[in-house]
């Protein structure tokens, strides 16, 4: 019994990791690679319920189960976390309008607008960023560093038209 429960477990991370990350898949827009992750997905969910159902007297099989779908779901999305698809968009506000920080950023790769704004307290250096996903730690840091107390906001774009990175992002 002790085998059945933890193939019912390891099959149900498996298949609930592929879930999230179809869902996300299919949420950022890659139709075809969430598709060809369905296939596998519910292959392996039938095969999971077939087991749990096929030793439902046992309360174990429905626990471990219940369980490793949990786990599935911070596995899948510890995995997204990893792979960092897509980009994001920064909006960030700094004090310091007089600063070079938007060329300082521009030279390190990422696509910069920026312009000046006018703040309670005065002007601000107001700037729109787009990174990959995966810079996002990088980036904030960067800006942080050039200046401590900048406000920053970051949203997920779901879909880019325009400016030079769309030229980038077809590649």
């Amino acid at each position: 019994m002790l085998k059945i429960l933890i193939l019912i477990f390891a099959i149900q991370i498996v298949y609930v990791s592929a879930f999230t990350l179809r869902m996300i898949l299919t949420l950022k827009g890659q139709k075809y690679i969430a598709a060809l992750i369905s296939t596998l997905e519910v292959t392996i969910y039938v095969l999971g319920l077939n087991l749990v159902l096929s030793y439902l007297d046992h309360f174990a099989s429905l626990a471990v189960y219940a369980i490793g779908y949990a786990l599935g779901v911070l596995a899948g999305t510890w995995i997204e976390e990893k792979l960092a698809l897509g980009y994001i968009t920064l909006k960030v506000i700094s004090n310091k309008p007089d600063e070079h920080m938007a060329q300082i950023l521009r030279q390190k790769g990422y696509g910069v607008t920026s312009w000046i704004g006018s703040g309670r307290d005065g002007d601000r250096l107001i700037m729109e960023i787009l990174a990959k996903r995966k810079n996002q730690k990088q980036l904030n840091d960067m800006i942080l560093e050039l200046d401590s107390k900048a406000f920053i906001i970051f949203h997920e774009p779901n879909q880019i038209h325009g400016g030079f990175w769309t030229k980038i992002i077809k590649r």
